[in-house]
């Protein structure tokens, strides 16, 4: 079964110091393991790279590109998905999620994927099922 990654994961697994990262690391590990397929956007690359690079360096962008990219399936947003988005964001009327995150809900809905490997409750307001889960 195939699983979306979002940004807030991708950085918790990276940044030691973040409050959730043992636990993000761990589910980051499982994934790997059980060989399911990661999906993620290039939107998600982008702003990833970005927050990496203002909050703690650019070691932590390289270390971002050598050993995360790598394993993950990158899809590229087409002109198409970017409206589609746009259209969600202004329909929601939302001002905490952000385009980054209604492209991949949409990404998620066209592909039918339903686990995002997030910290971002956006994506369960939007219907989608978070992995690592809620702490105990």
């Amino acid at each position: 079964m195939t699983v979306f990654v979002d940004t807030s994961a991708l950085y918790a697994a990276i940044v030691g110091t973040e409050e959730h990262h043992s636990r993000v690391l761990d589910t980051y590990r499982e994934l790997l393991e059980s060989g399911r397929p990661i999906h993620t956007t290039n939107y998600i690359v982008v702003e990833t790279a970005a927050l990496l690079q203002h909050r703690v360096g650019l070691e932590a962008v390289h270390d971002f590109d050598g050993r995360i990219l790598p394993v993950l399936q990158i899809h590229w947003v087409t002109e198409d998905l970017h409206r589609k988005a746009m259209r969600w964001l202004l329909r929601e009327n939302q001002r905490q999620a952000s385009l980054v995150d209604c492209v991949s809900f949409e990404f998620m809905t066209a592909e039918g994927l339903r686990d995002a490997f997030a910290l971002d409750r956006h994506f369960a307001t939007a219907g989608f099922r978070l992995l690592p889960g809620s702490p105990h």
